[in-house]
């Protein structure tokens, strides 16, 4: 059943902080060159505007050509009970996004001398099986954590209680396979990348991140959120969590809701700004480039069930994933929970980003299907 009375709102920016001359200018100059397809008004803006009209998507969308905003647009409702209404500025839970930070944060390290990514896990922290180490934890074949559907959250008040709390979970969980012998995605070894970063670094995982990931992207909105400050703050979307018979529920004021997330997928932040930590990526202002192609290039093939929208080739890299569409190659990471749909596509060599935050945990593959078939699709 269609919602036919939740409001739209779209809204097309360039990134803030631009004169008004210069953003109409570049605005003008994006339309002129790029692809009608993907312009504002083309094929990709109104499939999206058809999924929103059904209720089957609500959050923004931002495209971008050579690193400058072509097309950014919010669909229905950050928050049902307000009637405040998603768009540029609106602050997403980011879901498995997160890990690209965490990975990123990994690969810092490493490139300072700090760690080495075939250190045994042992070397950092204590109470772990003998012979996983950082690689395997980042490419999800060191056999270690929870299964990742069905586990409960780990209870706490505290940022220290929640993450000391899985971690002590993590350690009691039997391992599920040797190390190194399969592939089996695992939340919780990203937890515990978390925790070597911690140690590694002498600061705190969410400190880190904050100071060497989104400080110098100028990731201005980007932080890993507390449960209260989600209910306070105005500009950050509800995850509205889909139930049978069209019902939506705001998981955000659930029990279920956890205090914080971590290195897993506690990331918050705009669209604008995951476009501002790829930039950044790519520029070598986060990681040296040698590092930077390490880091998001395919290091383990993933098994063919679940392949993502328009993949003919998957691999997992450290923290990204790494896709062959059409020709090229493009590297993200998708995210996903209650209340959460969410994706991030660089695609370097055709020149375009894709980012979709969705605060329905409805399915976002037919938006991220018509935007890689359309960038796939470019000369």
């Amino acid at each position: 059943m269609t919602n036919q009375g939740l409001p739209r709102r779209s809204a097309l920016v360039l990134l803030g902080g631009l004169p008004l001359a210069v953003a109409v200018a570049g605005r003008a100059m994006a339309s002129e060159t790029t692809a009608g397809d993907l312009r504002p008004g083309g094929a990709f803006d109104r499939f999206v505007a058809g999924e929103a009209a059904q209720d089957r998507f609500s959050g923004t969308v931002l495209l971008a050509h050579c690193d400058r905003p072509t097309l950014v647009r919010g669909y229905g409702l950050a928050d049902r009970s307000r009637s405040i209404p998603n768009g540029p500025e609106t602050v997403f839970g980011l879901g498995s996004i997160t890990k690209c930070f965490t990975g990123l944060a990994v690969a810092q390290l490493a490139a300072r001398g700090a760690l080495k990514f075939g250190d045994e896990l042992s070397r950092y922290l204590d109470g772990f099986p003998a012979g996983v180490t950082v690689h395997h934890l980042l490419t999800h074949t060191s056999g270690l954590g929870r299964p990742p559907l069905g586990t409960m959250p780990v209870p706490g008040s505290t940022v220290d209680e929640v993450f000391d709390g899985t971690l002590a979970a993590i350690r009691a969980t039997p391992p599920q396979f040797a190390p190194g012998t399969r592939y089996a995605y695992s939340n919780d070894g990203f937890w515990i990348l978390g925790a070597v970063v911690a140690k590694v670094s002498g600061q705190s995982y969410l400190d880190y991140v904050r100071e060497h990931v989104f400080t110098p992207a100028g990731m201005t909105t980007a932080d890993f959120l507390t449960k209260p400050r989600v209910l306070a703050d105005r500009n950050v979307a509800r995850p509205y969590w889909t139930q049978p018979g069209d019902g939506r529920i705001d998981f955000s004021a659930t029990p279920q809701f956890e205090f914080v997330r971590g290195p897993d997928a506690g990331a918050y932040a705009t669209a604008a700004d995951l476009l501002r930590f790829d930039v950044a990526l790519r520029a070598g202002k986060l990681l040296d480039p040698a590092f930077a192609d390490l880091v998001t290039g395919g290091k383990v093939p993933v098994p063919p069930n679940g392949k993502p929208p328009m993949a003919k080739q998957w691999f997992t890299g450290y923290g990204f994933e790494h896709y062959v569409v059409g020709d090229r190659r493009a590297y993200g990471h998708p995210g996903g929970g209650p209340g959460i749909a969410t994706n991030f596509d660089s695609h370097p060599e055709a020149g375009w980003v894709v980012v979709v935050l969705g605060n329905y945990d409805t399915s976002i593959d037919p938006i991220i299907t018509r935007s890689r078939q359309i960038v796939a699709a470019q000369p």
